[in-house]
């Protein structure tokens, strides 16, 4: 393996010791799945959502139950949700220090270490959840997982699908220009930045814990996300309504690092990997249906949501397109066309 580059602002290394200190008084205000016995080997698998329909809540706590199940003995995973361990900003440090053996990013983190991962942010590449899928298993989607692993000894497991994303915001949506002078929370993704930028909106980059409070504030004014987290999180408490653009995908990259996976010996290796390959399958494949009761939950709830007529999509579509020749050097026109061409 190479020298790892790895830059962290400095802070972060005492943040995450102050964390570990206090993350007992927040266990025991949210619960942990599947606590180990003592002498166990453990594998800590953190991630930022809450709540019990949400696919990756789903997908974390089936893996945990079945290597807890299957590996009895030789490893045990404990799952902190709702940044109950480490939050946004200081997850992938903590996986590196070893603090925490497996996360569940968004895609749209690693711009940092990683421009090709931009691809699965470009606005309309996607048709669908089935088009997406059908990339991530394509070579070129494979070979993304291992984007990482030479030079920061991140190491992709697979990808977890959330869903295609959908405008929200403080106002009604029904063509970009309506966004105009707006200020929409995005994720650290340049992609995610231009696109709103090209909607004449301001973007403004967020943890996804402070998205509740900034809408409510008005510190933003909309958001896009999937339906399971507009529901979970309940964004669509604070908002007017939200427009059904599907414009873009919400993938996790279902990760660990190469020391927690050279630390196992071959066997337990081998047995851990192929339980996660098996899990992460089984819940891409479960997420329309998990979408399709979250979208009906908002509107049970008392949420709005706009559907785009054919004219007000296509003008969606030639807003947001441009978007991909100003990244078509850093992805890499390869990549792009395996995604079309999926």
């Amino acid at each position: 393996m190479k020298n790892r580059h790895i830059s962290f602002p400095s802070a972060l290394s005492s943040s995450v010791s102050k964390t570990l200190a206090t993350v007992a008084l927040s266990v025991i205000a949210t619960g942990v799945y599947a606590s180990c016995d003592p002498g166990e080997r453990v594998a800590k698998l953190s991630h930022v959502t809450g709540g019990t329909t949400h696919p990756k809540v789903v997908a974390a706590n089936n893996l945990a139950e079945r290597v807890n199940k299957e590996m009895n003995g030789k490893l045990c995973i404990e799952v902190y949700p709702n940044s109950t361990l480490f939050g946004d900003g200081k997850e992938l440090e903590a996986l590196l220090l070893g603090d925490v053996q497996l996360l569940a990013p968004s895609l749209s983190k690693f711009g940092s270490y990683t421009s090709k991962y931009g691809v699965f942010d470009l606005p309309f590449i996607f048709k669908d959840m089935d088009h997406a899928i059908r990339f991530t298993n394509t070579p070129t989607g494979k070979e993304l997982l291992k984007e990482m692993d030479e030079y920061v000894g991140f190491v992709g497991l697979g990808y977890w699908m959330s869903g295609m994303k959908y405008f929200s915001a403080n106002k009604k949506l029904e063509v970009p220009s309506d966004a105009k002078g707006l200020k929409f929370r995005v994720q650290t993704s340049d992609v995610a930045k231009q696109m709103i930028s090209a909607m004449g909106a301001s973007p403004q980059a967020m943890s996804f814990s402070e998205v509740y409070g900034g809408l409510q504030t008005g510190v933003v004014d909309g958001q896009e996300n999937t339906w399971s987290n507009i529901y979970t999180k309940k964004f669509f408490e604070v908002q007017d309504s939200v427009t059904e653009t599907n414009h873009q995908l919400l993938a996790y990259l279902f990760m660990t690092s190469r020391d927690f996976l050279d630390s196992l010996d071959k066997d337990t290796r081998e047995q851990f990997l192929t339980i996660a390959d098996e899990v992460t399958q089984a819940a891409n494949l479960a997420v329309k249906e998990k979408e399709a009761a979250n979208r009906a939950n908002i509107l049970k709830a008392g949420g709005k949501i706009n559907t785009l007529t054919p004219t007000q999509r296509t003008e969606w579509i030639d807003t947001m397109k441009p978007v991909w020749k100003q990244f078509e050097n850093d992805i890499g026109k390869d990549v792009i066309q395996a995604a079309v061409d999926a």
